[in-house]
């Protein structure tokens, strides 16, 4: 898998739609005071400190340091950390939180299992990502320019947009009572889909030279145009969104 590189500065610039759009998703955390709260992927903290400000304890992991840095000057509690490997002691958390972050996970079953061993009996996740059929046309269009052209190598798609069915019987598998799940489609607009894909895409392209990574751009921008583009609306990428919210048994 091609890994992305994160600058925090720019995510909080120019993608902040995907923390906004996530405010609800703490809502139906249902934070109480002094709850010990986890937060996976906890990027620059921005629903991190919204948790915290309702009475909450957080700490966050994130694989990206410059994130994590980010995260800890907002006063969050924060550890480079992998959703697959968390380095705390069984039945740490009252409830475990996630935002647009398990789409990049492949191996869905492990950090379930993580989740489950770290969160209280009775304990509450609370989790939205990436979902099956998400930014299909954007896939597609990267797909079609690495196969247009040969010496950009082999198109490798970073992320895992499982269906509900599938997640659900993981979550299951692993001893979560699922309370509820559903793909939301949630069109979302995107200022610059050039700058979409500098931030979300440049795993895929880290491995390009700087006139093909503008290449793979300008004929990414190209495709799209006739999809997900109109002048009444502008870029509307296709989001859809998987959110569910389960119960360790």
């Amino acid at each position: 898998m091609n890994k992305n590189s994160w600058n925090a500065d720019d995510y909080s610039q120019k993608a902040s739609f995907v923390s906004n759009l996530a405010f609800s998703l703490v809502d139906i955390l249902d934070v109480k005071k002094d709850e010990k709260i986890l937060d996976l992927g906890c990027g620059e903290g921005t629903l991190a400190i919204k948790i915290q400000n309702q009475g909450a304890n957080v700490i966050g992991i994130d694989l990206s340091e410059e994130m994590v840095l980010k995260a800890k000057e907002k006063g969050i509690e924060t550890f480079v950390m992998s959703v697959t490997d968390l380095k705390f002691q069984n039945e740490s958390f009252d409830k475990v939180f996630s935002n647009a972050v398990l789409h990049w996970v492949k191996d869905l079953d492990k950090s379930a299992k993580e989740i489950a061993r770290v969160l209280k009996k009775d304990g509450k996740y609370v989790a939205e990502f990436g979902g099956y059929g998400n930014i299909k046309f954007l896939c597609e269009a990267m797909d079609e320019v690495f196969l247009t052209h040969k010496d950009f190598g082999e198109f490798n798609n970073p992320w895992n947009f499982i269906s509900d069915i599938e997640y659900k019987k993981i979550l299951e598998k692993n001893g979560f009572e699922v309370q509820s799940i559903e793909l939301i489609d949630r069109p979302t607009k995107i200022e610059d889909i050039k700058v979409w894909l500098d931030i979300f895409a440049n795993g895929i392209t880290k491995d390009l030279t700087t006139k093909q990574k503008e290449i793979f751009k300008e004929e990414v921008e190209k495709i799209l145009k006739n999809k997900i583009y109109s002048e009444e609306f502008g870029w509307l990428a296709d989001y859809v969104r998987l959110r569910v919210v389960a119960n360790k048994l």
